[in-house]
């Protein structure tokens, strides 16, 4: 009869658990014997916590179903604590299975002893569970599961104490049975639909799962139709977009000008995704974006079949045989100068962007144009950061590459993002990953330089503007990522920059380019300010003054 561990890896299997990201310690070394017990479960290691949680998030918002985790204690849980806030705010499945000392040790609070439970429950608050007898392990990991899958993702934890796992007498169990979402009732549809005939100015907030072919299709019919206005939420989840898909205007990070683009709104309607707030307070500025008299409804939570409630939608609006308006094939021309830039960088990856590839979008303010310049590239899914927790970046990439072998990886990364998790050039490079990963080398933190303003600072002197700045000394990430395994270069002209993207897509496998640029927000050209932002001359004059000053050369 199999151990504890052997039993729980062959449940996850049976589960459809398939690719488990592991940093073990002592306390999981039977779980770690275990694995060649089972063969069809792959086994990645990583360097740190927070690049095997943040691969597990990148490799489930590409299958839709999570990997797991395995974690070294409660210490290994909170350096994993990020990429899980991330994948929890994405409404993304993963599994962590954390390692526990044996329960008998308990008592005596030895050096690693903490309260796992309350540190799994900041990022797993429905289902947190300390396993404690081996005969009932593997009923405890079906409820993982079912936890995780369930509509939305969410994040679930499993601890397991040693002796539960290499106690014997562990019995494999059968893969849960996972309820399909509801779509949303009828007299739902029905007050959406009235809000949309009511006149006045309607749009659709799309996020989450919203976000793929099958919800962009109805949703760009019913806009084809009623004249509605389409959102996407500011960071999703996962985007699919390009050529021959509805191209879907984001939510603007910036609250004034996410105000903007709601002021005209009569009537918001969200799908799978919630009305926009800042992403911070600011002195004397609104939190709650929609405007005081702006009606906000709800077609679907996320809990409920985002695609199934908008085809209904679009047959309550007679929009299901409506023509939707597609993005066409269009490339930026290749970048020219003599100067690199975070736009001119943006710029080549639209020239250059493969069939079907993956966009992992870490860039902070160096991806500001991005959007712009891939709008009618080749079809591409494109992850942003969810929770806002920097560092997410490369190990998305790592989960996105190996839920994916078949299809490129970009991913775009800033310097001071790059740092938190940078491990992870260990792991693409030992599992060959098919990753091309760009970071923006602009020596500073660029977006918390406006953001310093923005909350109202005063007295900015040389100790303040210190805390911003990565120079002194300017980081060297290319010889970083050599030093990892990873075949690396620096550029710093556009000729450059795009021979050496070219040349990586040619080549798939491993790759890091280093773009060495000015910050993006300092160096950014005003006249394209309309393609992010809108008309400068509908901004409030003190907003309008301030990113002159911010963004002009």
């Amino acid at each position: 009869m199999p151990n504890g561990a052997q039993a729980l890896i062959r449940t996850l299997v049976n589960s459809g658990i398939r690719v488990c990201f592991t940093n073990p310690g002592t306390s999981e070394m039977h779980f770690v014997a275990a694995l060649d017990s089972v063969p069809e479960m792959r086994a990645v290691l990583c360097l740190f916590e927070g690049v095997a949680t943040g691969a597990a998030d990148g490799y489930a918002r590409m299958t839709g179903m999570p990997a797991a985790t395995l974690l070294h204690l409660g210490c290994g849980l909170g350096n994993g604590l990020a990429n899980l806030h991330n994948a929890r705010k994405g409404k993304v499945p993963v599994v962590n299975i954390v390692g526990d000392h044996a329960t008998y040790h308990v008592p005596y609070d030895a050096q690693l002893q903490s309260d796992i439970e309350t540190v799994a429950r900041n990022v797993s608050p429905n289902f947190v569970w300390t396993s404690q007898v081996t005969s009932e392990l593997c009923r405890d990991a079906v409820a993982a599961v079912k936890a995780a899958c369930s509509w939305p993702g969410q994040v679930a934890t499993l601890i397991l104490p040693a002796d539960v796992s290499w106690g014997e007498g562990g019995v494999p169990e059968p893969a849960p049975v996972v309820e399909p979402p509801a779509v949303a009732d009828d007299a739902t549809v029905q007050a959406v639909a009235d809000a949309i005939k009511a006149g006045g100015r309607s749009a659709i907030l799309l996020g989450g799962t919203a976000l793929h072919e099958e919800s962009l299709l109805p949703a760009a019919r019913i806009a084809a139709t009623c004249g509605v206005q389409v959102f996407a939420e500011t960071f999703p989840t996962r985007m699919q977009r390009g050529a021959g898909l509805p191209q879907v205007e984001r939510i603007a990070y910036l609250a004034e000008m996410a105000q903007l683009q709601l002021k005209e709104i009569d009537t918001l309607i969200l799908v799978d995704a919630k009305a926009p707030v800042s992403f911070f307070a600011y002195p004397g500025k609104r939190s709650y974006l929609p405007h005081d008299g702006c009606k906000v409804l709800t077609l679907s939570t996320p809990a409920q079949c985002a695609p199934g409630s908008l085809v209904k939608l679009a047959a309550m609006l007679d929009a299901d045989s409506a023509t939707p308006v597609l993005s066409k094939p269009s490339r930026p021309g290749r970048p020219r100068g003599k100067k690199l830039t975070a736009e001119k960088v943006c710029k080549a990856v639209g020239h250059l962007l493969p069939e079907n590839a993956i966009i992992v979008d870490e860039a902070i303010s160096s991806g500001l144009m991005l959007p712009k310049f891939t709008a009618g590239s080749p079809r591409h899914d494109l992850i942003t950061l969810t929770g806002g927790a920097i560092g997410q970046g490369l190990p998305n990439a790592i989960g996105a590459a190996i839920a994916c072998p078949d299809r490129p990886v970009i991913a775009l990364i800033g310097d001071g993002s790059s740092m938190y998790t940078i491990q992870s050039l260990w792991t693409i490079a030992r599992e060959r990953l098919n990753v091309t990963a760009i970071i923006f080398n602009n020596a500073s933190y660029s977006v918390l330089n406006v953001e310093l303003e923005r909350v109202g600072a005063e007295e900015i002197g040389p100790k303040a503007k210190a805390q911003l700045d990565l120079h002194g000394p300017v980081l060297k990430l290319a010889q970083i990522a050599d030093g990892m395994g990873v075949r690396a270069t620096r550029v710093s002209t556009p000729d450059e920059f795009t021979c050496a993207l070219k040349g990586a897509l040619e080549r798939p496998g491993p790759h890091l380019i280093e773009a060495m640029v000015p910050p993006a927000l300092s160096g950014l050209k005003l006249k394209l300010l309309p393609h992010l932002l809108g008309s400068l001359d509908r901004m409030p004059l003190p907003m309008a003054r301030m990113l002159k000053r911010k963004l002009a050369p």
